[in-house]
């Protein structure tokens, strides 16, 4: 692959994910996972963290949009789980796990900021859930144990012709690596599922009424990307329209020459 020159990288905003610890620092961290931001900076792309700032779980709206403005596009990555109270669930499953109320208040409100701003956004496997819930969808806690869960799995995946998805990934079909017990239950405003598993998860969400390019997807395709070129595919999509936002876009287009 050609080398993009530094000035020419549009920036990517990566909302960081809280740890309670890693193996390399004696204390709580925030983290992204390399396999994320290495397929992001194949594509052309700068990866830019974010620290998620959302005291008592509740994110600033127009401290978010501020924030993003200086990014030409945004990639929510994968995690734990939502925490039910943010789809209006009256009860909580005993499989919902990592939940921490700053993460949800400042995923959801980049969510919103994204869409609203027309910024170029991948939503990735938590990433999409938290769309689905940011347009007011809800989620299934737990699709029922080992037997119907997708984790540590590598699946088929089937896209509608002519989806942003079947684009991005130039091809009707692809293995899809997956890790999650939860999945979209009542879809989101707007919304339409473009990918499907063989038990009919829903693995792709599309919203045709997005003002800037936008695909969800279930599954993890940085884990496959290095070596599977339809997974590299959706990241390449996203760089290719931040680079149009960064183009049309003088304000971050220099920002992102001089990060």
């Amino acid at each position: 692959m050609t080398a993009v020159p530094a000035r020419l990288r549009p920036l990517l905003a990566v909302p960081n994910r809280f740890a309670a610890s890693t193996s390399a620092l004696r204390y709580a961290a925030e983290v992204t996972a390399r396999a994320l931001v290495e397929a992001v900076w194949r594509a052309g792309g700068e990866p830019f963290m974010l620290h998620p700032h959302a005291p008592g779980g509740i994110a600033d709206p127009a401290e978010v949009a501020a924030r993003l403005a200086r990014c030409a596009g945004v990639l929510l990555p994968g995690g734990g789980d939502l925490a039910t109270h943010r789809y209006g669930a009256a009860d909580t499953h005993r499989s919902v796990y990592d939940v921490d109320d700053e993460q949800d208040g400042f995923d959801l409100a980049v969510a919103r900021a994204a869409l609203d701003a027309g910024l170029p956004l991948l939503a990735v496997c938590r990433g999409l859930q938290v769309v689905n819930v940011v347009l007011g969808g809800t989620l299934e806690q737990d699709m029922g144990g080992p037997e119907h869960e997708h984790r540590h799995l590598v699946h088929p995946v089937t896209f509608a012709p002519g989806s942003t998805v079947a684009r991005a990934t130039g091809a009707p079909k692809a293995e899809a690596s997956c890790y999650h017990h939860q999945r979209v239950d009542v879809l989101g405003a707007g919304l339409r599922v473009t990918a499907h598993a063989a038990d009919g998860t829903p693995e792709a969400l599309e919203l045709p009424t997005a003002r800037g390019w936008f695909l969800a997807v279930q599954w993890h395709p940085e884990d496959t990307a290095a070596t599977d070129p339809a997974q590299q595919g959706l990241f390449d999509a996203l760089v290719r329209a931040a680079a149009r936002t960064s183009a049309s876009h003088p304000s971050i287009a220099s920002c992102a020459m001089d990060v």
